[in-house]
């Protein structure tokens, strides 16, 4: 089966970037609902499809693509679509495309928590007038516990704001001053903030959890802007009930979170719907990565971004 077309989620990007490489037939669908408007013989040809983003069901059109022999998610975190891939077919994932983003909205989480900006709104709709002295962001002491692309896109923006950082990740790497997450109960005794950063794998999830938290001085912050199940929810819930902690959450366990779950109410705890990654940063990024996998595609080239690949 001659299997070289390529399937895409986006209408115009070859005006945008460019004429598509010869040779190379590319089809677009954006994985709403219903089936792409496509043959079958024409999904049959597709040998590389870069799926539609934020489309949690989009895998269902696998099924339909006998000849994928690669696919490029657009999300950096593949945990879940890794295993429902048919064996022998490449994967991709969308590293660099959200780090500006989710470094921002990081950002943006221990700013609102640092500077009360929760109960600056509500007094707003309140009508109240009641000013205090807050917590700052400058000279705090930030553990970034994930310590890769994300976590340096963070880092820069954290210094901007004179904090001090210190790097956790899963291995040392003493050129860097990164510490392994061995030292993580250590570390975390002498931050005011942690920010977890991390994909969830078997090592990561629940990393973050009731001895850990315990080691957080009284006041701390939690920041979660990686995967919900690296941080122990019930864990969590214990030290933000009693006061001791609090929480700036980007992503939580389980997800969606329920309306009446006891994390929505507790004090101290401020929580966006998994949002971090999708701001108007993404968009320009993703499209310059499948103008780039696409060229690649045609010319027989290495894929960037390939996972499982130490």
């Amino acid at each position: 089966m001659n299997a070289n077309g390529v399937l895409v989620p986006w209408e115009g990007l070859d005006r945008r970037l460019g004429p598509w490489p010869p040779g190379i037939e590319v089809r677009v669908w954006d994985g709403g609902a219903g089936e792409p408007a496509l043959p079958q013989r024409a999904l049959d040809s597709v040998g590389l499809w870069v799926m539609p983003y934020a489309v949690p069901d989009a895998h269902r059109l696998l099924p339909r693509l006998p000849g994928l022999r690669a696919v490029q998610s657009l999300s950096a975190g593949v945990e879940k679509l890794r295993p429902l891939l048919p064996a022998g077919v490449a994967l991709h994932n969308g590293r660099g495309l959200h780090d500006a983003s989710t470094a921002e909205h990081a950002l943006a989480l221990i700013l609102a928590a640092q500077r009360e900006l929760p109960r600056w709104a509500a007094d707003q709709h309140a009508g109240r007038w009641a000013p205090h002295f807050t917590r700052s962001l400058a000279d705090s002491r930030v553990a970034i516990i994930g310590y890769g692309s994300i976590g340096r896109a963070l880092e820069s923006r954290l210094l901007a704001c004179e904090a001090e950082v210190v790097r956790v990740a899963r291995r040392p790497r003493p050129a860097e001053d990164v510490h392994p997450v061995s030292e993580l109960p250590a570390v975390l005794r002498e931050v005011d903030i942690a920010a977890l950063v991390l994909p969830q794998t078997p090592a990561t999830t629940g990393l973050l959890g009731a001895e850990e938290l315990a080691a957080l001085p009284d006041g701390a912050l939690v920041v979660n802007v990686g995967r919900g199940a690296t941080l122990d929810t019930g864990a969590l819930l214990t030290e933000v009930g009693s006061g001791r902690l609090r929480a700036a959450l980007d992503v939580t366990d389980p997800e969606p979170l329920p309306a009446a779950h006891p994390l929505r109410r507790a004090p101290g705890v401020l929580i966006t719907p998994h949002v971090a990654g999708g701001s108007a940063s993404f968009r320009p990024r993703a499209e310059k990565l499948i103008g780039e996998q696409v060229r690649r595609w045609a010319q027989g080239a290495a894929l960037l971004n390939p996972v499982g690949e130490e």
